[in-house]
This record gives C-alpha cells, structure tokens and sequence, in this order.
C-alpha cells in the first residue's frame, strides 16, 4: 500500500525519517532547512511519498518535486534527495507543551509513528529535534544497514 501526503516536509537525519506537519506558515520547511543544516537529507517538502516495507513507513520524494525545495524569498532550490523510514512526526504548533507528559503517535499507513507536538520557530529548533528523534524516535534500520535506500 502507498500514498502521497501533502503539506509537509520530510529529512533524513541519521537514516531515520522526520515527518514534519503543521499549518501552512507554520515554518516546516524552515525547520528542513535547519535540519539540512545539520546533517540531514532532504526527502520531500511540501510532500513526500509513503508506502510500507516489512511493518516499516518508508517516505520517499514525490516525483514531480523531487530535490526541490521551496526556500521562502529565495524560490526553488535544487538539493540531493533520499528516502527513510520514518522514525518520527514533529507536529509543529505554537499550544506545543514544554514538556511531553503523555506518548503520542500518529498512525501512518496503519502503523503507528511517534509524535511529538513541536513548537516551531526559534533558533535552537534543529538542535531540539535532533534530541526529540534520539530520544522518542523509531529504532529503524539506516542506510548503513541497507534499510532506506537513495532516491534515483
């Protein structure tokens, strides 16, 4: 089974996918930029490809936008592309708490992904959703492992 969705981006950080949603504005593809920054790939902006491999979501570039990311007044940017499992959902949303009181997750394909309710927009934001994935992501298989592979 697999299925686009829009309006969110995705990296690869590690070989682990962060799935980052949110309101149009809220800064998704800011918090991608970051997070590229930082060592992760580019997977998709405002949308990424999903389907399922053995119990695992794998995101992947979209097709038609594929290596290209929308750098706000800058415009289309071309970067390398790959595909992860996802390990990770980052909710952006100024209600974010300041502290995860209770697991969340949001199913995917019928299997459930960790959430973490993210607030977007300051400067620390990569740092802290580096920690949010080693701390609350997925133990999925990298690339080292043969687990996702690079995009064509």
């Amino acid at each position: 089974m697999s299925e686009p969705l829009f309006n969110v981006s995705c990296v690869s950080l590690g070989g682990r996918g962060i799935l980052i949603s949110g309101p149009p504005g809220s800064g998704k593809t800011s918090l991608a930029l970051a997070l590229i920054d930082h060592g992760a790939e580019l997977v998709g902006d405002d949308g990424v490809s999903l389907h399922d491999e053995d119990g695992l979501v794998i995101a992947s570039p979209p097709p038609e936008t594929a290596g290209k990311i929308e750098v706000r007044n800058v415009g289309i940017v071309d970067l390398p592309a790959t595909s992860a499992p996802l390990a990770l959902v980052l909710d952006l949303t100024e209600n974010a708490p300041r502290y995860p009181l209770e697991e969340k997750s949001r199913d995917i394909l019928g299997i459930p992904i960790p959430l973490l309710e993210f607030r977007p927009g300051d400067a620390i934001q990569a740092l802290r959703a580096q920690y949010a994935l080693d701390k609350h992501g997925l133990r999925v298989p990298s690339l080292s492992d043969g687990g996702a592979k690079k995009a064509p």
